[in-house]
């Protein structure tokens, strides 16, 4: 086995050396980030937990309910993980009849993917328990601050390699429009 060596060779501009943190750090934002994603997920997680499954199968299921026909490797694009850990996760909700999988019309190689009436049901339940933790965030703003958050988070999504279900979601109008990016 290689030796790793876990010295430095060379410290480059986008990583400060020790005892040197810029000042304009957003510690403020990074650290409301940290605890919103925290409280967000962790409403669903609850509830996963209860069919023995994590925040991988809510992903998958929530991108198969929300976009029926979605290929097998435009979902791995989207989460951006490995066949083989899409598998284990995939197989079980083939299993357990959240998910179907079905063959491409022009093309028998395609696996398309859509979620069962099961499916749609823990989607909707989770749905619902992390737009209750939104509407609660946004109950004493004005009606333009959902459209100025949304532009944030947009914004906070690295464009130079946009997910193709980003791009459904701009076109679609559930976002803020694409000429607002």
């Amino acid at each position: 086995m290689a030796d790793i060596n876990l010295r430095r060779q060379k410290s480059g501009p986008d990583i400060p050396e020790s005892g040197s943190i810029p000042a304009a750090l957003r510690w403020d934002i990074i650290e409301l980030l940290f605890f919103a994603y925290r409280d967000f997920v962790g409403d669903a997680d609850h509830v996963l937990e209860e069919f023995g499954f994590g925040r991988a199968h809510h992903r998958v299921v929530h991108f198969v309910q929300r976009y029926p026909g979605l290929k097998v490797a435009d979902l791995l694009d989207v989460l951006r993980i490995t066949k083989q850990s899409l598998g284990r996760v995939l197989k079980q909700l083939l299993d357990e009849g959240y998910i179907v999988q079905k063959a491409g019309d022009s093309d028998r190689r395609q696996r398309l993917l859509f979620a069962t009436a099961k499916g749609e049901a823990l989607v909707v339940k989770l749905a619902t328990l992390q737009t209750a933790r939104i509407d609660r965030a946004l109950a004493n703003m004005g009606p333009h601050d959902a459209a100025t958050i949304r532009h944030f988070l947009l914004g906070m999504i690295d464009h130079a390699d946009a997910d193709k279900v980003l791009e459904v979601i701009l076109k679609s109008g559930h976002a803020i429009a694409k000429d607002n990016r």
